[in-house]
């Protein structure tokens, strides 16, 4: 008998320590031991999958930004294996299958997902497919976007069977805007693409000056003429064109870049007619993670990352693994496997997850976004993080960022 408790206490002590619970969130006792000669309960198994929707376009301005060809999917192995090491305490079994689509067979590829019993999605893809997927899927799965950003699918597209782990635009302007006005840099100068995201995300930038107080003293457009990247006078042509385009603007603290679909905010930093910084797409850039962060506890988890992906994070890798935790993180505490029953919790008041930002992270009920920090970046380092300390709210600080309940058009 003695011998027994020695061997379940050392197996206790052994136990390898989740993420949830190193950073403090509520962490759950392993299921009680069997009896000697009981059989075990066969595993509950959830299954997840990522689906990448991949759409054909131009390379990335640096070679350095070219997509990895797991992108996203490492970031969810990760998550699946964080998921294990607490469901296997739990009779818990979590399978992730990877897929990558087109926007012309996502659907299909959704359809046999679902029929093969998979009601959560982790999605991977642009507004408009992650829209359609959304309406496709119905109340047939979970989605969980981890890469959309536009306003409008937490505004007035909004749809019940979403969860958005990736944050908005509107979360990226205002941590951005709140960090200028604690510089005391008013004044901007915006510059956005001539692509539908650009513009959905210089209204972030616009709004955000309205609520923090800040002036955009300009605002110019950017033409996509779809002209050549990568040419023998491409830095020539830059150094000549890019100051003379922002020649003239009203004096101005700070130039900010809206360029989602990644044509040219990359040039401009140290091109601008006039010694300004650089922000918004490129420069001192808003974003959910960054390869570099280390507070909270982020080194040991990027250090496992590198060891599995032999590569730095990026943020679809990051929101991944973040979307498969809290299908995880639901499992554990519900200590179920039953969607519904999971899905009902997600989004419910009680639920939260860690994700190495230094709180809890929960889901706002009128627009299913996930409340998050978000970490302002340089090339090298994080800068700061967003919401700062100077902005208060009745419920929480993270609710500074985006779209707050008075003023949400989302109905479900």
């Amino acid at each position: 008998m003695k011998s027994a408790m020695f061997l379940s206490a050392l197996a206790l002590i052994m136990a390898p320590v989740t993420e949830t619970a190193a950073q403090g969130a509520p962490a759950q006792a392993p299921a009680p031991a069997t009896a000697q000669g009981q059989t075990t309960a066969p595993a509950q198994t959830v299954q997840i999958a990522v689906l990448r929707v991949d759409r054909a376009g131009l390379p990335p301005i640096s070679r350095l930004e070219l997509p990895p060809p797991d992108l996203g999917f490492a970031g969810a192995r990760l998550g699946t294996e964080d998921n294990d090491t607490t469901g296997r305490f739990m009779g818990q079994d979590f399978e992730t299958a990877e897929v990558t689509a087109t926007p012309e067979t996502a659907a299909a590829e959704l359809d046999r997902l679902v029929a093969g019993g998979t009601q959560f999605i982790v999605l991977l893809a642009d507004d408009a497919t992650t829209l359609a997927l959304a309406d496709w899927a119905g109340d047939r799965a979970l989605i969980l976007n981890a890469r959309a950003r536009s306003d409008a699918l937490r505004s007035a597209d909004c749809r019940a069977n979403v969860i958005h782990v990736a944050p908005s635009h509107a979360m990226l302007a205002d941590a951005l805007a709140q960090f200028l006005m604690w510089k005391k840099w008013p004044r901007w100068f915006l510059v956005k693409g001539s692509h539908p995201e650009d513009a959905d995300l210089a209204a972030a930038y616009t709004r955000a000056a309205t609520k923090f107080g800040g002036k955009i003293v300009e605002e110019r457009v950017f033409e996509d003429t779809g002209g050549a990247r990568r040419t023998d006078s491409g830095h020539v042509q830059v150094q000549a064109q890019l100051p003379v385009f922002t020649q003239r603007a009203p004096d101005y603290d700070i130039l900010i870049t809206a360029d989602d679909a990644g044509i040219f905010a990359g040039y401009m930093p140290y091109q601008t007619w006039d010694p300004r910084p650089v922000a918004g797409s490129a420069g001192l850039v808003p974003r959910s993670f960054h390869p570099a962060m280390e507070a909270w506890g982020a080194t040991q988890f990027q250090t496992r990352f590198e060891k599995l992906a032999a590569r730095p994070i990026r943020e679809e890798d990051y929101q991944a693994w973040l979307a498969v935790r809290l299908v995880g993180e639901a499992a554990t505490r519900a200590r179920s496997a039953d969607p519904a029953q999971l899905r009902e919790f997600m989004l419910s008041p009680d639920f939260e997850v860690a994700g190495f930002k230094g709180q809890k992270l929960t889901v706002r009920d009128w627009d299913h976004q996930l409340r998050q920090p978000i970490l302002l970046t340089t090339g090298l380092l994080m800068a700061s993080v967003s919401p700062q300390d100077a902005y208060l709210h009745q419920v929480t600080a993270l609710d500074t960022l985006g779209i707050d309940r008075p003023e949400t058009q989302c109905k479900f």
